[in-house]
C-alpha cells in the first residue's frame, strides 16, 4: 500500500509548531501503520508539508533584510528532509521497541512537470499561513504575489500547481519497496522540476501531494492507496443540511460528483481526482479516512472506499 499523510496530521491547527509537537502527532499514526506492517503489508509513505513550508516561508520573510530567501523548490526539499527525518526516526524507534525487522529510508524526491501546463498561468494552490484581507492586499501591493481567500479561513498566497508526470527517483523507490523496506517519498508532492536541455530544473510551484502519490503508487505497482485526512468519510453536500457520508464509490460515480462540484478544488477535490487517476492507472482500491480510523477502515467498517 501507499499511505498519504496530510501535513496537518503532523502539525495540527492552533499548535505552535514545535518539533516535540510534531513528533507526538506522528507517533499515534505510525503506531497504527506499524500494526498493518506486522500483518504483512509493504508500505510507501508520502506526506504533505503545507504548514511546515508555510513556516519556512514566514521565516524567510522575517529574515529577508539580512538573508536571501530560498525559492519554493528548495523549501519543499527542506521540508522533505525535516518531515522525512521525523517519520523515519519515529518509525525506527517503534520498530525497535516492537521488534519489527524492517528498514526505513527517506528519499528526497523530484517530480517532473510540464512547462506548458496551464497551471503556470493561473496559480490556484494555497500555501503558507493565512492573512486578513488587509494584510493580503498589502502583500500583493508590496511583493506582487497572488493572494486569494481560501475556504473561509483567511487569505493565502497562491502558487501554480501543475500536474505530476513522473517521479525522477522512482526506480530506486520501487527497488527498496520491493525488498520490503519502508520508503518515505514524494514529501509535499515532490520537488517540482522541469526537464529541458538534458537537465532537471527546479521551478516555483507546488504539486498536489495526493496527485503525486497516485503517480508514484501506480509506477510502483501498489494495490491499495490509503489517503489519510481530517474526516472519517467523504461527504456530499458537506457542511450543508443534506450532508451525508459516502461508504463506497465507483470511479464513474466519483467523476460525476466532481463534475457536480461536490468536491471543492481546495479541499477534497484533489483527493478524489487522485483516487480516480490511481485506479485508471491500474490501481485496485483507494480508501479515504482519518488518522484515527485506519484500522476500522481497513476492515471495511468505515472510510470511503473507491474502486
Amino acid at each position: 500500500m501507499l499511505v498519504a499523510l496530510g501535513g496537518n496530521a503532523i502539525l495540527k491547527e492552533r499548535q505552535r509548531g514545535t518539533a516535540a509537537e510534531q513528533f507526538q502527532n506522528l507517533s499515534s499514526a505510525l503506531e497504527a501503520l506499524t500494526d498493518l506492517m506486522q500483518e504483512g503489508h509493504k508500505v510507501i509513505i508520502t506526506h504533505g508539508n503545507g504548514p511546515q513550508v508555510g513556516v519556512l516561508m514566514h521565516q524567510g520573510e522575517i529574515a529577508s533584510s539580512e538573508l536571501p530567501p530560498m525559492p519554493l523548490d528548495v523549501l519543499v526539499a527542506q521540508t522533505q528532509g525535516q518531515i522525512g527525518y521525523m517519520i523515519q526516526n519515529t518509525l525506527a524507534n517503534i520498530f525497535r521497541r516492537r521488534q519489527v525487522k524492517r528498514k526505513v529510508i527517506t528519499v528526497i524526491t523530484q517530480v517532473i512537470v510540464d512547462k506548458s501546463d496551464p497551471a503556470f498561468g493561473e496559480p490556484t494552490k494555497g500555501i503558507g499561513r493565512f492573512y486578513t484581507r488587509e494584510q493580503a492586499k498589502a502583500m500583493m501591493a508590496r511583493k506582487g504575489v497572488v493572494m486569494r481567500e481560501d475556504a473561509g479561513r483567511g487569505w493565502r498566497r497562491m502558487t501554480p500547481s501543475p500536474e505530476p508526470i513522473d517521479v525522477v527517483e522512482v526506480d530506486f523507490i520501487k527497488e527498496a519497496y520491493g525488498r520490503g523496506d519502508v520508503v518515505i517519498a514524494c514529501g509535499g508532492g515532490g520537488i517540482p522540476v522541469l526537464f529541458s536541455g538534458g537537465q532537471y530544473h527546479g521551478v516555483e510551484a507546488v504539486i498536489d501531494k495526493d496527485r503525486a502519490s497516485a503517480v508514484l503508487a501506480a509506477r510502483c505497482g501498489v494495490e491499495l492507496f490509503l489517503i489519510l485526512t481530517d474526516v472519517e468519510r467523504v461527504c456530499v453536500d458537506f457542511n450543508r443540511p443534506g450532508q451525508r457520508p459516502i461508504d463506497f464509490m465507483s470511479i464513474e460515480e466519483a467523476e460525476d460528483l466532481l463534475r457536480e462540484g461536490q468536491f471543492p478544488p481546495g479541499s477534497m477535490g484533489p483527493k478524489i481526482e487522485a483516487a480516480v487517476d490511481f485506479i485508471k492507472m491500474g490501481g485496485k482500491k483507494v480508501i479515504i479516512t482519518s488518522l484515527d480510523s485506519i484500522k476500522p477502515a481497513m476492515a471495511g467498517k468505515t472510510g470511503t472506499h473507491i474502486s
